[in-house]
């Protein structure tokens, strides 16, 4: 594993973990996770790595060794978006695979339904359609968690995500002017995604609405459904095997 650092558009210091090699797989962590957290530590990585690829997967800002800017001016509207066209810039990717989950699935649908990347394949996980469509109503959420974050119980069902944003260490301050950055999506521009696409999701996992849905919205996407809810599918072998054996077969 190596981990590399760059700055992006507006200077804010960004990290890169990379393993593998061969044609590149850029990969996105959720929703205050990291590339640790989602990629590597449950050996995701590894299997795309093994597979003859290099896996590249960056720390969103806000998120694991990247830097958590506290300027409202830091946090301009799908600065995302914006922060992962910076790095395949900085990297000079021709061509490349890019995916996430959850956040970073969202992430990918918006870069590329709005042209504003091309990679010749896309990984979509954890995510449905009202993920995309309806992202102020799951924003308010994590809003929530935060602006009560120190009142919220055990019985309260919020608790769970307070302790996840907790445990990774996450800035409060950082993370609430980054989800004030994330528009909701038009599905209809959905109909731009015309590269080959797996959509792979927990069998019980709803988070984000219909993963199936959004497959059939896609112009070239296969569905694989795999063990889990929305955290713990991110955990189970089955994401990786999925993942790599799509990247084998569709190469």
């Amino acid at each position: 594993m190596r981990t590399e650092y760059f700055e992006s558009f507006d200077g804010t210091r960004l990290a890169i973990h990379r393993i593998g090699e061969g044609s590149p797989v850029v990969m996105l962590h959720g929703l205050f996770s990291s590339a640790e957290m989602n990629w590597i530590k449950w050996g995701h990585a590894q299997k795309v790595a093994d597979a003859g690829f290099e896996a590249i997967m960056l720390d969103f800002r806000v998120h694991g060794q990247s830097d958590s800017p506290t300027d409202p001016d830091k946090y301009p509207a799908n600065v995302l978006v914006r922060d992962v066209i910076a790095m395949i810039e900085h990297l000079a990717f021709d061509s490349y695979v890019l995916g996430g989950f959850s956040l970073g699935a969202r992430t990918t649908l918006h870069a590329v339904a709005n042209n504003l990347l091309e990679p010749e394949r896309i990984i979509i996980g954890g995510m449905g359609t009202s993920g995309l469509g309806e992202w102020q109503k799951r924003s308010a959420h994590f809003k929530r968690v935060i602006d009560e974050f120190d009142t919220i119980t055990k019985d309260d069902p919020a608790y769970y995500s307070r302790q996840f944003l907790k445990s990774q260490g996450v800035n409060r301050v950082a993370a609430r002017l980054l989800l004030d950055t994330m528009p909701d999506l038009d599905l209809a521009l959905l109909s731009n995604v015309t590269m080959p696409t797996l959509v792979v999701c927990g069998d019980e996992d709803r988070d984000n609405g219909s993963a199936q849905e959004l497959t059939d919205l896609l112009p070239n996407a296969i569905y694989v459904e795999t063990p889990g809810n929305h955290l713990m599918s991110a955990t189970k072998p089955e994401m990786g095997d999925a993942i790599a054996k799509w990247l084998a077969e569709t190469v």
